[in-house]
């Protein structure tokens, strides 16, 4: 496979980076996964949108444009030869001294990965995992999706290799916070629940896609601080990520759930897949929906 660094199209076994990179010193990176449906990057903007607020948060003088990430995508998707495929657009502070700097990074490293989809092996959903890892508070003021994963790594080491099983984490205060990879919603009495961002949860793009959706077809959607007990009752437990999409929880606890059944569930998985290959962002849903 074929990676992007720095305005260069490079084998993976020749990408580098400077060992002085911030990003690896310290940690100081962000970066964003979506995936490309025939070529198409779905929710391109909101990705963008948000990266561009983290760099601005880790004082990173750099920001991206949908045409710039599209004349590097372009290059990547063809040096691949692939027209489906998951994306990481990595962006980390650059070379610097050692030690902590406060003033801004004007020279930061861009690198952007890509891989194939491959077909995933959970069609029927996960099983849900409560975690004794708690999720630790945002480093900041709220949580960046930043180079920081060693408490989602020591989550996943709980739950091991198995690719059928998500791990969901309590926040310190024991209220539901969100999975390894990915945020959750549950479905009781036809209202669909999901953790606030005040828990420390990553505000995930396709959380944010999810909640417009609900929206726009008019069902009700809570966003607040709720106990495992609340999450147990559930009718109907789902997961969302930009890579997986939205993945039902078919078992949590030895409580079985209707999983890929649920009525909620289901409705959005298909009209999750009919936007796919053309929408940009979701303020683009009222307008589709009409």
């Amino acid at each position: 496979m074929y990676v992007y660094v720095d305005g260069r199209v490079v084998h993976k076994d020749e990408a580098r980076i400077s060992p002085f990179d911030h990003g690896f010193l310290y940690g100081l990176g962000v970066f964003e996964t979506f995936r490309t449906y025939d070529g198409h990057p779905f929710l391109l903007d909101d990705h963008l949108e948000r990266l561009n607020h983290s760099l601005r948060e880790m004082n990173i003088a750099k920001s991206f444009t949908r045409c710039e990430v599209m004349e590097i995508l372009h290059r990547l998707l063809e040096a691949n030869r692939l027209q489906n495929a998951y994306v990481r657009l990595n962006v980390s502070a650059g070379i610097g001294d050692i030690g902590l700097q406060t003033s801004k990074y004007d020279q930061p490293t861009v690198i952007m990965y890509m891989k194939p989809i491959l077909a995933p092996s959970f069609s029927k959903g996960k099983i849900g995992i409560v975690l004794k890892t708690r999720r630790n508070t945002p480093e900041g003021k709220e949580r960046l999706k930043s180079h920081h994963y060693l408490n989602n790594i020591i989550g996943k080491r709980e739950i091991g290799a198995r690719t059928d099983v998500e791990g969901i984490f309590l926040n310190e205060q024991g209220y539901v916070a969100e999975g390894i990879v990915s945020n959750i919603f549950w479905v009781k009495s036809g209202t669909v629940y999901t953790p606030a961002l005040h828990t420390g949860i990553l505000n995930g793009v396709t959380r944010q896609f999810v909640i417009a959706l609900l929206n726009a077809l008019k069902i009700e959607c809570q966003e607040g601080f709720y106990t495992l007990d609340h999450l147990r009752q559930a009718d109907e437990i789902f997961v969302t990520n930009s890579i997986q999409e939205i993945v039902p929880i078919y078992q949590m606890d030895d409580r079985a759930y209707p999983g890929a059944d649920g009525p909620v569930t289901s409705l959005l998985q298909k009209h999750y897949k009919h936007f796919t290959s053309f929408l940009w962002t979701k303020y683009e849903l009222v307008e589709r929906m009409e």
